[in-house]
């Protein structure tokens, strides 16, 4: 095509048309302004492969969205909808992440920052990346920190929030929440169903219950185990509105009465879980921000869409219905994240 005006530039227009409708009711006039998403997946060569491998061992599908990947679908829905920057994030697999081998763990983590580095070198100001980490091995974490901040320029460090029978915040796993408070770095947490939990309810599937659950999982173990309190430098985001946690916060305020109270949490534990930030991903219902709202600053409150788990029109759609102020509009759809994340600010 040798039309200046090409398709990707096309695309690029509609979708900052389609930013400015949901956000103001009328087109942005910046060339670079559109949504920042903190949650859109990627899935790497080599967690493809892995994925196929296991699936072929035990006789079970691989997911759609694990074997139809592709960066050219990522990016022409991001320009489709006004999608600016996307941060790239993992999900767990099955087959993909054997807690139990950690030199294959390293190597999945390795190849997979890799190609995010890959990806944002390839589509400047496109994507950002968070650094997954080989927990449980605390050595490969710290090293791998090193190499995807030091040389490859990760945005933060991507977890699970659980880790078999362990969750985000085991006291082992404090090592790692050292390294990236001293970096004061973000520390970004994605759900699964874990290994308690997996088909609990016949025909309720995880991700409608389990997946948030694991978030509040997490959250409260990195909360009892004092680790917000001591690591103040962290910047913690969690998926999905933060799950159950807006609507947990003043029961297990009312309810918790741990001896160490003053340590773990030295202004009260809402004040403590209102120092979080969430993403919004599948979580654009009105109950939900109203909820999230209530508890954390508004300054606290990012843009995500679990893409290709839930289309990113889906999200943005979604995102105009709520009844939010313009200027918190904006503030969710990209100011936030580029305050939270300053490597961001290059744009579109």
């Amino acid at each position: 095509m040798n039309d200046p005006l090409s398709r990707r530039s096309l695309l690029a227009g509609l979708g900052a048309t389609a930013l400015g409708a949901a956000v103001s009711g009328t087109p942005l006039a910046a060339a670079d302004a559109g949504f920042i998403d903190v949650h859109h997946h990627h899935v790497p060569p080599e967690m493809a492969a892995a994925a196929a491998a296991y699936a072929a061992k035990s006789g079970t599908a691989v997911a759609p969205q694990v074997k139809d990947w592709t960066a050219e679908k990522s990016l022409a829905t991001m320009d489709a909808n006004g999608v600016a920057t996307s941060v790239l994030v993992l999900a767990q697999s099955t087959g993909v992440w054997d807690l139990n081998d950690p030199a294959a763990l390293r190597r999945m983590a390795r190849a997979c920052n890799e190609h995010g580095a890959a990806m944002a070198r390839a589509h400047p100001g496109r994507y950002a990346f968070f650094a997954w980490l080989p927990v449980p091995d605390i050595d490969g974490c710290l090293a791998e920190i090193a190499y995807a901040f030091d040389r490859l320029g990760a945005a933060g460090a991507g977890f699970f929030t659980s880790y078999g029978t362990r969750w985000a915040g085991d006291r082992a796993f404090a090592p790692i929440y050292d390294e990236l408070d001293r970096r004061k770095a973000v520390a970004y947490f994605h759900p699964l169903a874990p290994a308690c939990c997996n088909d609990l309810i016949p025909g309720v599937r995880d991700n409608y219950t389990e997946f948030p659950q694991d978030t509040a999982r997490a959250v409260t173990s990195l909360l009892f185990n004092g680790i917000f309190a001591t690591h103040r430098n962290i910047k913690w985001i969690f998926s999905h509105a933060g799950g159950p946690v807006p609507v947990y916060a003043g029961r297990i305020a009312a309810l918790a009465t741990p001896p160490d109270l003053a340590r773990i949490a030295p202004d009260g534990i809402v004040a403590e879980l209102a120092r979080l930030n969430f993403e919004t991903a599948n979580a654009n219902y009105q109950p939900n921000l109203d909820a999230a709202l209530d508890l954390v600053p508004q300054a606290q409150l990012v843009f995500g869409t679990d893409y290709p788990y839930v289309p990113v029109d889906a999200n943005v759609k979604s995102f105009g219905t709520l009844k939010l102020p313009p200027a918190l509009r904006r503030a969710i759809a990209r100011e936030n994240a580029l305050r939270l994340i300053p490597g961001l600010a290059g744009g579109k």
